[in-house]
Protein backbone atom coordinates (compact mmCIF):
# COMPACT_ATOMS: atom_id res chain seq x y z
CA UNK A 1 0.00 0.00 0.00
CA UNK A 2 2.73 2.10 -0.01
CA UNK A 3 3.34 2.24 -3.50
CA UNK A 4 2.73 5.84 -5.10
CA UNK A 5 -0.16 6.06 -6.89
CA UNK A 6 -1.66 8.72 -9.84
CA UNK A 7 -5.01 8.50 -10.12
CA UNK A 8 -6.17 9.93 -13.64
CA UNK A 9 -10.47 10.21 -13.95
CA UNK A 10 -11.12 10.78 -17.27
CA UNK A 11 -15.17 12.54 -17.69
CA UNK A 12 -17.12 14.89 -19.32
CA UNK A 13 -18.42 18.17 -18.44
CA UNK A 14 -20.80 18.19 -15.61
CA UNK A 15 -20.46 14.65 -14.43
CA UNK A 16 -20.36 15.37 -10.76
CA UNK A 17 -16.29 15.25 -11.29
CA UNK A 18 -15.74 18.18 -9.08
CA UNK A 19 -17.14 16.38 -6.14
CA UNK A 20 -15.54 13.37 -6.73
CA UNK A 21 -12.21 15.78 -6.37
CA UNK A 22 -13.66 16.92 -3.12
CA UNK A 23 -14.03 13.32 -2.02
CA UNK A 24 -10.53 12.42 -3.01
CA UNK A 25 -8.51 15.95 -2.46
CA UNK A 26 -10.39 15.26 1.80
CA UNK A 27 -7.66 12.25 2.17
CA UNK A 28 -5.08 12.98 4.30
CA UNK A 29 -3.00 10.77 1.67
CA UNK A 30 -4.09 12.58 -1.64
CA UNK A 31 -3.00 15.49 -3.39
CA UNK A 32 -5.27 16.31 -6.57
CA UNK A 33 -4.96 18.72 -9.43
CA UNK A 34 -8.32 20.36 -11.29
CA UNK A 35 -8.26 20.24 -15.27
CA UNK A 36 -4.60 20.79 -15.83
CA UNK A 37 -4.59 20.64 -19.62
CA UNK A 38 -7.76 23.16 -19.45
CA UNK A 39 -5.05 26.42 -20.18
CA UNK A 40 -3.59 24.90 -22.86
CA UNK A 41 -7.00 22.87 -24.41
CA UNK A 42 -8.57 27.16 -24.61
CA UNK A 43 -5.65 28.38 -26.34
CA UNK A 44 -5.03 25.50 -29.16
CA UNK A 45 -9.15 25.24 -29.29
CA UNK A 46 -10.00 28.83 -29.17
CA UNK A 47 -13.25 27.99 -27.40
CA UNK A 48 -15.10 30.81 -25.88
CA UNK A 49 -15.58 29.76 -22.10
CA UNK A 50 -16.42 32.27 -18.93
CA UNK A 51 -13.21 33.15 -18.22
CA UNK A 52 -10.75 31.50 -20.99
CA UNK A 53 -8.60 34.50 -20.86
CA UNK A 54 -8.20 34.58 -17.37
CA UNK A 55 -7.18 30.67 -16.94
CA UNK A 56 -5.19 30.92 -19.71
CA UNK A 57 -3.16 33.63 -18.37
CA UNK A 58 -2.59 31.83 -15.33
CA UNK A 59 -2.30 28.07 -16.38
CA UNK A 60 0.06 25.52 -18.06
CA UNK A 61 -0.39 26.32 -22.45
CA UNK A 62 2.67 23.59 -22.94
CA UNK A 63 0.68 20.38 -22.95
CA UNK A 64 4.15 18.61 -22.62
CA UNK A 65 5.09 20.66 -19.18
CA UNK A 66 1.57 19.76 -18.09
CA UNK A 67 2.50 15.67 -18.37
CA UNK A 68 5.91 16.05 -16.97
CA UNK A 69 3.81 17.73 -14.21
CA UNK A 70 1.23 15.07 -13.85
CA UNK A 71 4.20 12.31 -14.39
CA UNK A 72 6.76 13.97 -12.19
CA UNK A 73 7.43 13.28 -8.32
CA UNK A 74 4.11 13.57 -6.17
CA UNK A 75 3.03 16.84 -4.52
CA UNK A 76 3.56 17.54 -1.15
CA UNK A 77 4.83 14.09 -0.08
CA UNK A 78 1.57 12.51 -0.66
CA UNK A 79 1.09 8.93 -1.81
CA UNK A 80 -2.20 9.84 -3.92
CA UNK A 81 -1.98 11.86 -6.83
CA UNK A 82 -5.67 12.76 -7.81
CA UNK A 83 -6.00 14.05 -11.02
CA UNK A 84 -9.09 15.48 -12.74
CA UNK A 85 -9.33 15.30 -16.24
CA UNK A 86 -12.00 16.29 -18.62
CA UNK A 87 -11.55 14.22 -21.89
CA UNK A 88 -12.28 16.55 -24.54
CA UNK A 89 -9.25 18.54 -22.85
CA UNK A 90 -6.65 15.49 -24.10
CA UNK A 91 -6.67 16.79 -27.70
CA UNK A 92 -5.43 14.75 -30.48
CA UNK A 93 -1.88 16.20 -30.57
CA UNK A 94 -1.35 15.25 -27.12
CA UNK A 95 1.21 12.33 -26.60
CA UNK A 96 -1.03 9.50 -25.24
CA UNK A 97 1.94 7.42 -24.18
CA UNK A 98 2.03 8.93 -20.79
CA UNK A 99 -1.29 7.16 -19.58
CA UNK A 100 0.26 3.88 -19.47
CA UNK A 101 1.58 5.51 -16.14
CA UNK A 102 -1.25 6.03 -14.47
CA UNK A 103 -4.17 4.21 -13.01
CA UNK A 104 -6.70 5.37 -15.32
CA UNK A 105 -10.76 5.22 -14.43
CA UNK A 106 -13.22 6.46 -16.05
CA UNK A 107 -16.44 8.48 -14.59
CA UNK A 108 -19.45 8.64 -16.78
CA UNK A 109 -22.84 10.54 -16.77
CA UNK A 110 -26.25 9.78 -18.51
CA UNK A 111 -25.67 12.25 -21.55
CA UNK A 112 -29.26 13.69 -21.09
CA UNK A 113 -28.54 14.93 -17.67
CA UNK A 114 -25.06 16.07 -18.81
CA UNK A 115 -26.49 18.61 -21.82
CA UNK A 116 -29.52 19.33 -19.25
CA UNK A 117 -26.61 21.11 -17.18
CA UNK A 118 -24.04 22.04 -19.95
CA UNK A 119 -26.69 24.60 -21.39
CA UNK A 120 -26.96 26.75 -18.52
CA UNK A 121 -23.28 27.74 -19.08
CA UNK A 122 -23.24 27.15 -22.85
CA UNK A 123 -25.75 27.20 -24.82
CA UNK A 124 -24.57 25.26 -27.99
CA UNK A 125 -22.16 22.79 -27.77
CA UNK A 126 -20.85 20.86 -30.35
CA UNK A 127 -20.52 17.48 -30.05
CA UNK A 128 -16.71 17.17 -29.36
CA UNK A 129 -17.68 20.43 -26.57
CA UNK A 130 -19.72 16.94 -24.46
CA UNK A 131 -16.52 14.95 -24.24
CA UNK A 132 -18.22 11.02 -24.28
CA UNK A 133 -16.71 10.63 -28.19
CA UNK A 134 -13.00 11.11 -26.63
CA UNK A 135 -13.54 9.11 -23.20
CA UNK A 136 -14.57 6.37 -25.32
CA UNK A 137 -11.05 7.06 -27.28
CA UNK A 138 -9.08 7.14 -24.32
CA UNK A 139 -10.88 3.95 -22.75
CA UNK A 140 -9.93 2.12 -25.71
CA UNK A 141 -6.20 3.13 -25.56
CA UNK A 142 -5.94 2.73 -21.91
CA UNK A 143 -7.68 -0.48 -22.07
CA UNK A 144 -5.79 -1.85 -24.62
CA UNK A 145 -2.43 -0.96 -23.26
CA UNK A 146 -3.03 -2.37 -19.92
CA UNK A 147 -4.76 -5.62 -21.76
CA UNK A 148 -7.65 -4.92 -19.24
CA UNK A 149 -10.87 -3.12 -18.46
CA UNK A 150 -10.18 0.17 -16.42
CA UNK A 151 -12.47 0.82 -13.29
CA UNK A 152 -15.82 2.91 -14.74
CA UNK A 153 -18.17 4.20 -12.03
CA UNK A 154 -21.71 6.23 -13.21
CA UNK A 155 -22.45 9.22 -11.45
CA UNK A 156 -26.04 7.84 -11.04
CA UNK A 157 -24.77 4.97 -9.21
CA UNK A 158 -22.37 7.36 -6.77
CA UNK A 159 -25.00 9.66 -5.79
CA UNK A 160 -27.12 6.68 -4.74
CA UNK A 161 -24.65 5.40 -2.63
CA UNK A 162 -21.28 6.64 -2.35
CA UNK A 163 -19.83 5.00 0.68
CA UNK A 164 -20.50 1.68 -2.14
CA UNK A 165 -19.47 2.74 -5.16
CA UNK A 166 -16.01 4.71 -3.52
CA UNK A 167 -15.06 1.76 -1.58
CA UNK A 168 -15.23 -0.19 -5.39
CA UNK A 169 -13.53 2.09 -7.07
CA UNK A 170 -10.52 2.36 -4.16
CA UNK A 171 -10.88 -1.92 -4.71
CA UNK A 172 -10.06 -1.37 -8.31
CA UNK A 173 -7.45 1.21 -8.36
CA UNK A 174 -5.68 -0.96 -5.54
CA UNK A 175 -6.21 1.73 -2.29
CA UNK A 176 -7.67 1.41 0.76
CA UNK A 177 -10.98 3.26 1.60
CA UNK A 178 -11.30 6.01 3.86
CA UNK A 179 -14.34 7.46 5.25
CA UNK A 180 -13.25 11.34 4.65
CA UNK A 181 -13.73 10.52 1.55
CA UNK A 182 -17.60 10.98 2.14
CA UNK A 183 -17.61 14.62 3.30
CA UNK A 184 -15.89 17.35 3.31
CA UNK A 185 -15.98 21.12 4.13
CA UNK A 186 -17.84 24.03 2.69
CA UNK A 187 -16.62 25.81 0.15
CA UNK A 188 -14.05 26.61 -2.83
CA UNK A 189 -10.21 25.36 -2.33
CA UNK A 190 -6.65 26.60 -2.74
CA UNK A 191 -6.68 23.41 -5.55
CA UNK A 192 -9.73 24.05 -7.45
CA UNK A 193 -8.72 25.81 -10.62
CA UNK A 194 -9.54 29.41 -11.47
CA UNK A 195 -12.40 28.94 -13.09
CA UNK A 196 -14.48 27.78 -10.06
CA UNK A 197 -16.13 31.19 -9.66
CA UNK A 198 -17.97 30.45 -13.08
CA UNK A 199 -18.71 26.22 -12.90
CA UNK A 200 -18.70 25.40 -9.43
CA UNK A 201 -21.31 26.85 -7.56
CA UNK A 202 -23.28 23.73 -6.68
CA UNK A 203 -20.31 22.34 -5.41
CA UNK A 204 -19.12 24.57 -3.54
CA UNK A 205 -22.68 24.69 -1.29
CA UNK A 206 -22.59 21.01 -0.77
CA UNK A 207 -20.38 19.03 2.01
CA UNK A 208 -21.28 15.59 0.72
CA UNK A 209 -21.99 13.91 -2.69
CA UNK A 210 -26.03 15.14 -3.10
CA UNK A 211 -28.79 12.83 -3.33
CA UNK A 212 -29.76 11.61 -7.06
CA UNK A 213 -32.31 13.23 -8.23
CA UNK A 214 -33.84 12.09 -11.57
CA UNK A 215 -33.71 15.60 -14.25
CA UNK A 216 -36.81 16.24 -16.19
CA UNK A 217 -35.28 18.28 -18.90
CA UNK A 218 -35.99 17.65 -22.44
CA UNK A 219 -33.02 17.74 -24.47
CA UNK A 220 -33.13 20.61 -26.95
CA UNK A 221 -34.08 19.61 -30.04
CA UNK A 222 -30.94 21.37 -32.47
CA UNK A 223 -29.11 18.91 -30.15
CA UNK A 224 -30.82 15.60 -30.14
CA UNK A 225 -28.32 14.33 -32.81
CA UNK A 226 -25.79 15.04 -30.83
CA UNK A 227 -27.04 13.82 -27.91
CA UNK A 228 -27.86 9.71 -29.93
CA UNK A 229 -23.77 9.96 -30.21
CA UNK A 230 -23.17 10.61 -26.86
CA UNK A 231 -25.75 7.74 -25.93
CA UNK A 232 -24.15 5.59 -28.16
CA UNK A 233 -20.78 6.26 -26.48
CA UNK A 234 -22.19 6.24 -22.50
CA UNK A 235 -23.64 2.85 -22.85
CA UNK A 236 -20.47 1.21 -24.29
CA UNK A 237 -18.46 2.28 -21.49
CA UNK A 238 -21.66 1.13 -18.74
CA UNK A 239 -21.60 -1.66 -19.92
CA UNK A 240 -18.12 -1.82 -17.74
CA UNK A 241 -19.42 -0.02 -14.88
CA UNK A 242 -18.76 -1.15 -11.27
CA UNK A 243 -21.51 -2.08 -9.62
Amino acid sequence: MSQAIRMAMWSSPRSISTAMMRAWGNRRDTAVVDEPFYAYYLKASGKEHPGADEVIATGEIDWRKVVAQLTGPLPSEKRIFFQKHMTHHLLPEIDRRWLSGMTNCFLIRDPREVIASYVKKREDPVLEDLGFVQQTEIFDFVRTRANSIPPVVDAKDVLENPERMLRLLCEAAGVEFSKSMLSWPLGLRETDGIWAKYWYGEVARSTSFQPYRPGRAEVPAHLREIHQRCRECYERLYEYRLH
